[in-house]
Order: C-alpha cells, then structure tokens, then sequence
C-alpha cells in the first residue's frame, strides 16, 4: 500500500457517491428488484465512479422484536414470531434474506468494478431514525442492550461478506452520534470502543472508517477519539449545515475551501487519514445544476491538492417519486442525486468525471510544503477559528496545519495562535515549547478574542493600561511595506471582538491602530525570531462576517496575515499576490517542485506566477499557462492548472 492510500489498490484520488438504489430509497432492501441495481451500477460506473458508500439498513437487516412477559418485561428476542434461528447469523439477529441481498449487490459491484465502503450501522438516515423493534424506544447509544444487539449486527455482517473483494472498507454506519443522546465523550467512547473491537476482530484486514460528522477536540464526538478508534476519519463537508460555510454564494471561495480545511482539521488533530465522505450543495434551492458543478470542481481540485484522498457525492440518484419517510416529509432530501430517476447524469457527474480523468493523467502529487503550525486552544470556537485561519492563509500565499494545544510541536518557521480565548491561555507546557522555538529563531503570531497569556508584557513587548469590553466596531488602520488596496501601502479594516486592549509599546513596533490610535498589532523581537500580537479576533472576524471572504478588496483582513508571514514564505518558489488565488508546492526531489495554482473566485482569473530567482518553469502540466520571465497564468473560474518547477 502506498503511503498516501487508504486501502490496498487505491493510488489516486478517487470519486464515488452514496448509494440507494434508483426506484425505492431507503426502501431498497425491503422492495428489492436487483435488475433496477443493475442497471443504477452500470450508469454509475459508466459515469466514471470508483467507489460507493452502501447501506444495510439496520431494521431490515436485524428484524429483531422483543416478545414481552409479565410486567411489561422482555422474555425473549425474535424475528417477529419466529424464534432466532441456531446458526451465526440467526443469534446476531441477523436476516439471511437480507444478507443474501447484500451479496447481490456486492457481486453487481464487483461485475461495473465498483469498490463498497459499508456503513454497517445504519439507524440515522437523511433525518429519520431506522431501529429494529426491540430496540425502539432505548437510547441506542448508550444502552446495554442496544449496544448488545448492534456488537452482534457488525460482528455477524462483518464475518459473513467479509470474504467480498468488491468491498474495500468498513464504515460504523452513517452519522451514528445523531442516533441518540451522549452526556459525555467518555459515552461515545465506549459506544464506538464496542463495535470498533467487533469489526476489527471479525476482519482485521480492512480498514474501518468513521462516518461521523460534526466532530470537536473538546465535545462529546472528539475527532481525537475517531482517530485512535478508527483507520480513516470522515467529514459530511455541506457547506448548507455546516456553521459559517454558507455565509457566502457556492461559487465562491469559503464554500470552495470548507471541505479541505475540515478535512486538514479533522485528519492533523485526529490523527487519521480523512475523506470528504458525503459532500453536495442541498439542492436547486442553493444552487442551479451548473453551479452545483462549479463548486464540486473546485472542491474536488481543492482536496486532490491538499491530499485529502477522495470523494463522494450525496447522493447518487434523486428521490422525488417516492412517497415514505423521509422523502414524503422532508423536502430537502428529493433532489440531491448526481443523476434523475430516469438516469439523466447532471452537470457535477460528468465535471467530476472529466477530473477524475485529469487527475488520473498528472504526476503522482506528493504531500503539500507547509510553513506555519496553527495550535487551538481548548476554550475557543474552534470550528471558526480553524477555518479563518485556513482562508487567511491561503489569500496570503502560504500553507499551514493544525495541532491542538495537548499535541507535540512539528518545527516550522512559523507558529500562529489564533484567537486566544478564555484564562487558561494555553497549557504552560506549550507555550514554554512555543518561546523556546521563537528564541531559535522561529516566528509567532498572536491573536486574541478574550485569552490569557503568561508573562504577556516580556514576550509582546507591551503594557496593558486597561480592559474594557467593547461596545461596537472600530476600524483598524494597517500601515506597512506592503501595497494596500489604494496602492499606498495603508489598508483598513472593521473589527469588534470582546474587549478593547488598551496597550503601551514598551519594546514593540506597531504596525496598526485603532482609530483613537491605540496600538493594535505589534511585533517585537525574542531572542532570533518574533512574536506579533494581534489584539483583535481576526480569524472571527472574517469568518462571521457574510461577504467578507470573497470581497478582499473591501475586508483586506489577510494583509495582516502577509505582514507576519513573510519570512516564513522565504522558501516558496511561486510568490503569487492574490488573495482570490492559492497555491500548493509540493518537493519532488531537491531540484524539482510540482505546483498547483487554483482559483478560488467565481470568474476568470489571469494573474502573475513571479518565482523565486532559483526556480524556473520546466513544464505546463494542466491548465492554460504561458512561459516567460514572469510566467502569466490564465484560469478558469472554480479550475487550476498545474506546473512542473525546476531548481537551478
């Protein structure tokens, strides 16, 4: 298996949907016509799809009910009145019918070369929840015998189809922690704990994936919990549900980055490879078709470049006709598909078809060069404030990861704390590590929405005077060597967060004020390296406001972002200058560097590639690129193209 593959077999990005079948939905098992299947799989992988995520449906599978005795107590579980057959898959509870359906569409796979992911416990499902009747009525996630039944489902599942080459991987099920109530991450530990042991023990030779969402490094679902219990973590990327992702128009370039940067946050504090495992835009009510295959290309583009391993599409056909829950109650859920019911592929197939190809036909893309290390702090937002920082990056022209404050610190040239919150300040063990590594010579960038920093006057250079909490916005005036929007080197900006910082500069530089002059971003020398200050929650404040990240010009926030960064992007062969258009390199070798320029805006995009004076272009790889001393590259909205650098 290479380095950067999932399961055995998969070298390249790969793309696929979420699969019910055509005719019935979630009612597939139950009305079962395997010539309908047939045909779905066949325009599927005529399509270009590789891999589908399937679904036993939990009750169909394990049709158990309880027979109750005296005092309402349960006597004994059944398949309705039938008592569980002797063999394996009778006291699992599982149905043998079902399961020789499985295999059918298993083998169908197999015949197109489709390769499954199976969400085994599949209770949750487009906002209803499927439980088998004995279980009804219990909190499947926390209760002993829930927890029974469904250790048994996966166990008796996992052994019966493991033999199956079509499938690739194992999934616990889709979206288990809305299936019910957690009070606590030592819950959902322990729940995830049981079924991971059981599919593992039954098929230690497969990978198992998550297939949760909505994880946190604090709350009850912690992705650093998936990443120890699991192989591969999973993010449901919808920019629709996702909080701050649907601020802006699907076209443009928040909703463009929102599954890389949940992937990168997902994967580098969990631990774990992670795929965007259902992604789609919700629907002719977000978007029309073509603009639904606009943000799927520069998504897809987006996570290949960022090697975040795959794809796949909620979901694969729509369900308008069919009339039970959830379809006849949930509106939302009728037209997702990536073709009809009468098997009209959209536009977002067929573009995710021809990138497939693309990506298929480039060089191998080795991991991504980075140069800042971004450390959240346990009491933060830390969905906003990793995903702020993501685009501020990227509109600056630089490439970071993320670590939570409990993680061990990889060297880089630049460290970014952004938006400090709460008294703990980050644990003292950290921020020794964080001096230590600014005193050999590394950069640090502070930002603050309420925090605490130890020993705040030494290190920032600056006296606090008085707190006070703010009562509105202000605006914040940059002055550097940078060219501002006006071409004057001055930019400003609206700000808010909590509190005002009233500070006197005792062995800082100040590089912005606030309009009665307060000081409001430093810098000050420590020991070989820097330590900025930001008293304002900028990665809040980009992410908050509606407009703000597809409008640079108008909220120049990743200014700030340029004027700290600058050292750090020293070793970067493209010193590209728009905010709207970003950049991965990626080291061949030594001498050679593969580079992946995407436009994130909604319109085409001509701009500038100068490069570093070592570095040459060799080769126009994908996209519309024209040599020269400064090579000039033309692309299309949404698109990218891809070079071949060379050292001399």
């Amino acid at each position: 298996m290479k380095t950067n593959a999932l399961w055995p077999g998969q070298e390249q990005f790969f793309v696929g949907c979420n699969y019910w079948a055509s005719h019935a939905g979630t009612n597939m098992w139950a009305d079962w016509r395997p010539d309908v299947v047939e045909r779905d799989l066949r325009m599927l992988a005529e399509q270009g799809l590789e891999v589908l995520r399937v679904f036993p449906l939990w009750p169909d599978f394990q049709p158990i009910a309880a027979i109750y005795g005296g005092n309402g107590h349960v006597a004994e579980v059944r398949m309705g009145e039938h008592r569980l057959p002797d063999d394996e898959l009778g006291q699992a509870g599982l149905s043998r019918e079902a399961m020789d359906k499985f295999r059918t569409l298993a083998d169908i796979a197999g015949r197109f070369g489709l390769k499954l992911i199976v969400g085994l416990i599949t209770g949750w499902m487009s906002g209803r929840l499927f439980v088998p009747p004995a279980l009804q009525g219990r909190n499947v996630l926390t209760d002993p015998e829930a927890i029974r039944w469904q250790v048994r489902f996966v166990s008796g599942f996992v052994r019966t189809m493991k033999d199956h080459p079509a499938i690739v991987a194992w999934d616990l099920g889709n979206e288990c922690n809305v299936m019910g109530p957690v009070h606590s991450s030592s819950e959902a530990y322990v729940w995830t704990a049981a079924l991971s042991g059981a599919i593992k023990s039954a098929d230690p030779s497969r990978p198992l994936v998550s297939g949760m969402h909505g994880l946190s490094p604090t709350g009850h679902w912690r992705m650093q919990d998936q990443g120890e219990l699991t192989d591969i973590l999973t993010t449901h990327p919808y920019p629709y549900w996702t909080p701050y992702a649907d601020y802006d128009p699907i076209t443009t370039i928040r909703p463009q980055l929102h599954a890389t940067a949940e992937n990168l946050y997902y994967s580098q504090l969990g631990g774990k490879p992670c795929f965007a495992e259902e992604i789609g835009t919700m629907g002719p009510m977000v978007s029309g078709e073509k603009e639904a295959a606009a943000f799927l290309r520069a998504s897809m583009f987006s996570l290949w470049a960022h090697g975040c391993h795959g794809v796949l599409w909620w979901c694969a056909f729509d369900q308008t006709r069919l009339s039970h829950a959830p379809y006849d109650s949930n509106a939302c859920e009728g037209e997702l598909g990536l073709m009809t019911e009468d098997g009209r592929a959209k536009p977002a197939l067929r573009e995710m078809d021809r990138l497939r190809r693309v990506f298929a036909g480039l060089p191998p893309l080795p991991p991504r060069r980075t140069e800042a290390v971004c450390v959240l702090n346990t009491s933060q937002d830390h969905w906003p404030v990793a995903f702020g920082a993501f685009v501020l990056a990227k509109q600056a022209g630089f490439d970071l990861e993320y670590r939570f404050e409990d993680q061990p610190l990889p060297d880089a040239p630049l460290y970014m704390l952004p938006c400090v919150s709460g008294t703990r300040g980050i644990p003292k063990l950290r921020w020794l590590e964080l001096l230590e590594k600014v005193s050999g010579g590394a950069d640090l960038y502070i930002s603050v929405d309420d925090g605490y920093l130890l020993e705040f006057e030494r290190t920032t250079g600056l006296e606090v005077k008085g707190r006070s909490r703010r009562t509105g916005e202000t605006v914040v005036t940059l002055r550097s060597g940078k060219t501002g929007s006006a071409g004057s080197g001055v930019c400003s900006f609206p700000a808010s967060g909590s509190f005002k910082l009233e500070v006197r500069a005792r062995h800082a530089c100040v590089l912005a004020t606030e309009e009665d002059g307060n000081p409001v971003f430093t810098v000050a020398d420590y020991g070989r390296g820097r330590i900025f200050f930001l008293s304002v929650p900028l990665e809040l404040e980009l992410i908050r406001r509606p407009g703000a990240c597809y409008r640079p010009e108008a909220f120049p926030y990743w200014q700030v972002y340029e004027e700290f960064a600058g050292r750090a992007k020293s070793e970067r062969a493209i010193r590209a200058s728009h905010p709207l258009v970003g950049v991965t390199e990626h080291d061949q070798d030594s001498h050679s560097r593969l580079a992946v320029i995407l436009n994130h805006s909604d319109r085409p995009l001509t701009v500038e590639l100068p490069l570093a004076a070592s570095w040459t272009l060799e080769t126009r790889l994908y996209g519309e690129v024209r040599p020269g001393p400064v090579p000039v590259c033309t692309l299309a909205a949404g698109s990218g193209a891809v070079v071949l650098l060379r050292r001399s």
